[in-house]
């Protein structure tokens, strides 16, 4: 593991959250899945320090594959897990998502927040597709334009950044074209990303006293992404996408 993605860990320590997110909204997508079996096998990929898996596991009470290659994360996930009494739920998993040890065709809800673009939404979707048993759902977020006039200074961050950023209608294009029916989608609140994850981001950033070079780096580069959302928040955000296998599994 590089410095960069150490200071990284580290600016994350007691954030609560590696990324954008909130419960009751999570909630809100969970009442609104269609059917699943009684017991059904979960994972969620890019599960970081564990808010959505302890959300899962108590919605679900059943075990749910945790998967995540930061290990402190996963530690602090498991943390909260034992002090919840959910420890026996929870199978932290430290793996690569775009090579994972999960029997083809045998996921039945496969939760991931702000993890695929690591492999790209739709690398996402063709490495992961054929993990689904039949008929199951996946519930995807993914960093998306919402509006067609992105001024230039956001489109130019995220396209550095990100180059393969797309709109809600590209992005159910690259579902359907990896076998998904999209049976949903879901913007994420902007004041979410304020309450749950920047605010507590920027508490933590004023606590580090003397940062070395790397996590300086690692700072500036945090405050720049929060700088921008400040600007232009009704331009982009997470999509949750919503979605079930229709196509080939292979």
């Amino acid at each position: 593991m590089d410095d960069y993605i150490k200071a990284l860990i580290d600016l994350h320590r007691g954030v609560g959250r590696e990324g954008p997110g909130d419960l009751a909204f999570s909630q809100q997508i969970l009442a609104e899945l269609p059917p699943l079996p009684a017991k059904p096998r979960i994972v969620d990929l890019g599960c970081g320090s564990g808010a959505a898996t302890l959300l899962l596991a108590e919605h679900f009470g059943v075990p749910v594959t945790a998967v995540d290659l930061a290990q402190p994360f996963l530690d602090a996930m498991m943390e909260q897990a034992q002090a919840r009494g959910l420890a026996d739920r929870i199978h932290p998993l430290a793996f690569d998502f775009a090579d994972l040890p999960i029997e083809p065709g045998s996921v039945y809800l496969l939760w991931s927040e702000g993890a695929a673009y690591n492999l790209t939404f739709a690398g996402a979707l063709e490495k992961w597709r054929p993990l689904l048993a039949p008929n199951a759902v996946a519930v995807i977020s993914e960093l998306t334009w919402f509006t067609d006039n992105v001024p230039d200074e956001a489109r130019r961050y995220w396209e550095n950044a990100y180059p393969a950023i797309g709109d809600e209608a590209e992005n159910t294009a690259r579902a359907k074209t990896a076998g998904f029916e999209v049976v949903s989608t879901r913007r994420l609140p902007s004041q979410a990303w304020w309450d749950n994850y920047y605010n507590p981001m920027l508490e933590r950033i004023a606590a580090i006293s003397n940062p070395n070079t790397t996590m300086q780096a690692v700072i500036n580069e945090m405050q720049t992404e929060i700088d921008l959302f400040r600007q232009y928040s009704q331009h982009y955000g997470y999509t949750f996408y919503v979605l079930t296998g229709v196509g080939p599994t292979a």
